[in-house]
């Protein structure tokens, strides 16, 4: 190879740019779909766009809207639309296409339009709301009723999916020990090919998927999905996305949350819930057995005084004595003893022996 058939990174990066800027010399409007949006602390915003055909993304591009526009942008874009820049959103916006070194293709964005505000994905989801809702389909999971002690657990989720293997740990290493019966449904998590295979899945009630872009799961917002949520004969639960994401199918579920291990807790809480429950009867229990102790505690101290009241030698304590005949029968009158007879005095120490005399 001779020494020129080639050239160093720097050059063939500078050469791009040259060649960029050359094609691009004026600011020129480019239509999108934020994929994501980061609004820093310093004030600057960093956008993910994206373009897509056919379901399948086709193109992928950096853009930041410095400090010194963002502030006036989002102003005047929410006061247009209501709302700030967000993923799945389609936008217009004006950019200055700029090519480092270093850093690559980047789009300066100094103007955005709102009227191109509301994407593909948010129009299918107004879209998928509005049918379900003529169809009489968004509450009806609410009507079911969910068992006491949900056991036995059908997961809808990718096999290797984090959110699938987080929710296994948090559920079997739960702090009280419970036992659950899982069984998973696996299904494509994402891409147009996700409703129908999510869907083929359906049996009972877990439908979870972690974290991703609004473009991974739009999915999630499809009519054909939340039509068989909304049909399953059985509670629903979905736990989809990040804490800000909300979508169709958590709506149409019989309840969400944001995380798998949230679903996890719901369950492990269902149980714990029900053993703090008979736990609170096995106290009542025992605190009815030790009253019922109690009592026939005092009515065994009641009968003991009762006894201890009517034996003689209390009688005899107090001062009394008590007088039989030689034979030990009780003599309750002084003419029952004839003169000459014998008898004995009963006393408390001890007895005494007697013989009556003749009246003088």
């Amino acid at each position: 190879m001779e020494e020129r058939d080639y050239i160093d990174l720097l050059e063939l990066q500078a050469r791009l740019r040259e060649e960029i800027e050359m094609s691009f010399p004026e600011r020129c409007w480019v239509r999108a779909e934020i994929a994501s949006v980061q609004a820093k602390a310093n004030g600057h915003c960093y956008l993910d766009l994206s373009q897509s055909e056919e379901g399948r993304i086709v193109a992928r591009a950096k853009a930041v809207v410095w400090r010194s526009r963002y502030a006036a942008l989002r102003a005047y874009f929410r006061e247009a639309t209501g709302g700030d820049l967000a993923a799945g959103m389609e936008v217009l916006l004006r950019v200055q296409v700029g090519y480092s070194e270093l850093y690559g293709l980047t789009l300066t964005v100094d103007e955005i339009e709102p009227r191109f505000t509301l994407g593909a994905a948010e129009l299918q989801r107004r879209r998928t709301l509005e049918k379900l809702a003529a169809d009489g389909l968004l509450d009806r999971q609410k009507e079911l009723a969910p068992a006491l002690l949900p056991y036995r657990l059908a997961v809808i989720s990718a096999r290797d999916a984090a959110g699938y293997g987080d929710f296994c740990r948090h559920l079997t290493e739960n702090a009280y020990g419970f036992v659950f019966a899982v069984e998973l449904f696996e299904a494509t998590m994402q891409g147009e090919d996700a409703p129908a295979s999510i869907v083929d899945a359906f049996d009972a009630v877990l439908l979870m998927r972690g974290g991703g872009s609004a473009l991974d799961l739009a999915c999630f917002d499809d009519y054909g999905l939340c039509f068989a949520i909304a049909n399953c004969p059985v509670p629903v639960y979905t736990a989809i996305g990040h804490d800000r994401d909300f979508h169709v199918a958590d709506q149409v579920a019989y309840d969400f949350v944001k995380t798998p291990t949230a679903l996890a807790d719901r369950f492990i809480d269902a149980f714990a819930a029900e053993d703090e429950r008979i736990s609170s009867y096995g106290n009542r229990l025992r605190m009815a057995f030790a009253a019922r102790l109690a009592a026939m505690e005092q009515r065994l101290v009641a009968l003991g005084d009762r006894i201890r009241g009517a034996d003689p030698r209390g009688v005899l304590a107090r001062g009394y004595a008590l007088v039989t005949d030689a034979r030990g029968v009780v003599v309750k009158s002084a003419g029952a003893l004839p003169p000459g007879t014998s008898f004995k005095v009963m006393f408390a120490d001890g007895t005494i022996e007697a013989v009556t005399k003749e009246k003088e």
